[in-house]
């Protein structure tokens, strides 16, 4: 079994391609830059582009069996190449958002976006598995510049509540439906196990810090004042709906998590990333632990990290 890993350098593909080897698949990743990808010897490394069809030659795909699908930007052509090379079987990452169970996401960004590439799949083989994540606990990376300088987070709708999911248990669920035949045709939606405020989960990664983050609720007029220079407006206002709608009824956790990766999702507050290439530091840290490390690592420039979408 050949299975081809798009999206395979980013925060949910590397840690697919790991989950993959360790259950002895045969992996191939399509990449931009090969000689920059920085996998696994075992990964079969082929030159491509998601949105480029010239770029996506009928090697790329050879003796494929399956496909793990990244929500890019003009995904429809890889799909489109992909299936007439012979390729079948495709595990999509969409977003929750593209359920449209609630009024915010309809019309929104993120759904219009993920329904597109949903429909680029499902209409054009049967033999599909759609995963709908809602919001990654590495999107709180967003507060890296602050927390690396000391600076105060400045944020809307402290109290609001969601349950952000680990990329690795994304991945992992991934992992489980690329192999297994009992997920085909089922469309999931994942979330973390646990929904917390906006201020538990600052608490969460300053406890991972050893000290007080300070942190400062701003009204959405500010946020949006704040951020207009360097967040597109459409991202923004689905931003602020979400913080909102979850002010008065906080997200709800989904037990589908559990069923696809065999035990609970990992926490901000627990929860240690185990894959083969973490290291023993890595495999006893929870998640906030990652988050407070990585946000060392981040760029020192707060117009470059303060936000990112969902």
């Amino acid at each position: 079994m050949l299975i081809l890993v798009t999206g395979a350098t980013g925060a949910v593909g590397r840690h697919l391609v790991d989950t993959l080897l360790t259950k002895e698949a045969t992996v191939r990743a399509l990449t931009r830059s090969p000689e920059k990808a920085d996998l696994p010897t075992q990964v079969q490394l082929v030159e491509g582009d998601l949105s480029d069809p010239a770029s996506l030659t009928i090697e790329a795909f050879q003796d494929v069996d399956r496909a793990f699908v990244f929500p890019a930007e003009g995904v429809e052509h890889f799909v489109e190449a992909a299936v007439a090379a012979g390729v079948r079987r495709f595990t999509v990452l969409s977003s929750l958002a593209a359920a449209m169970e609630f009024p915010r996401d309809v019309g929104s960004a993120s759904q219009l976006h993920h329904s597109a590439v949903e429909s680029a799949v499902t209409s054009r083989t049967h033999e599909w598995t759609i995963l709908r994540p809602g919001s990654f606990a590495n999107n709180l990376l967003s507060w890296a510049w602050q927390i690396s300088s000391g600076a105060p987070i400045r944020a809307p709708h402290l109290d609001s509540a969601q349950a952000p999911i680990h990329e690795f248990d994304v991945a992992e669920a991934a992992a489980t439906t690329l192999l297994q035949d009992e997920w085909l045709g089922q469309t999931i939606a994942l979330t973390g196990p646990q929904a917390l405020t906006r201020t538990e989960q600052v608490a969460a990664i300053g406890t991972a810090l050893g000290r007080d983050i300070p942190l400062v609720e701003i009204t959405p007029d500010e946020f949006r004042s704040e951020v207009a220079e360097f967040v597109p407006e459409p991202i923004v206002k689905m931003l602020l709906a979400y913080w909102s709608d979850t002010m008065t009824e906080p997200e709800v956790a989904r037990p589908a998590s559990r069923g696809l990766i065999g035990r609970p999702g990992r926490t901000l507050r627990s929860g240690p990333a185990t894959t083969p290439r973490t290291s023993p530091t890595d495999r006893r840290e929870p998640r906030a632990v990652h988050l407070a490390r990585g946000s060392r690592r981040q760029s020192t420039s707060p117009a470059t990290r303060r936000c990112r979408p969902p």
